[in-house]
């Protein structure tokens, strides 16, 4: 199974056919997917501009059900580890994925950044990696 790394602001709303598997992330701001007064805020604490004032994960999974394509789906965030606050981006997006008929591989993952700046905390990066192998062999015994 081939990969490819998209970012949101320039990932299409049309998937192709040969999509297997889609998986969706991004940061947990206020309790669920960044909204563009939530990423505004991000860049008052440092997150960077240009990335946030392009369209957001919120705006795009909006838009994705609009294609034929329905690949299976899995979905992360990043969550401060402490404080430990309630709400995620990765359960809001398998939501309304779920909602538009994308098969839903795994349950929403979280990963943990220190504060709210980050980075990631340790271990972190290893065990993202794991979930993503692991998302890619079950992607792969469903379309076998």
């Amino acid at each position: 199974m081939a990969v490819e790394v998209v970012e949101v602001g320039s990932a299409p709303v049309r998937l192709d056919d040969e999509v297997e598997l889609l998986v969706v992330g991004g940061p947990t701001h206020a309790f669920s997917m960044s909204r563009p007064g939530t990423r505004a805020d991000a860049v008052k604490q440092g997150a960077d501009e240009a990335a946030a004032a392009g369209p957001g994960l919120r705006e795009w999974v909006e838009r994705v059900g609009t294609g034929q394509a329905r690949p299976s789906v899995a979905a992360f965030d990043t969550k401060a580890k402490r404080p430990r606050l309630p709400g995620s981006a990765a359960r809001a997006a398998l939501t309304r994925l779920r909602r538009d008929r994308f098969p839903v591989l795994t349950e929403a993952e979280h990963f943990y950044v220190d504060g709210t700046r980050g980075p990631l905390v340790e271990g972190e990066a290893e065990r993202a990696r794991r979930w993503g192998a692991e998302c890619v062999a079950a992607a792969s015994r469903l379309s076998s």
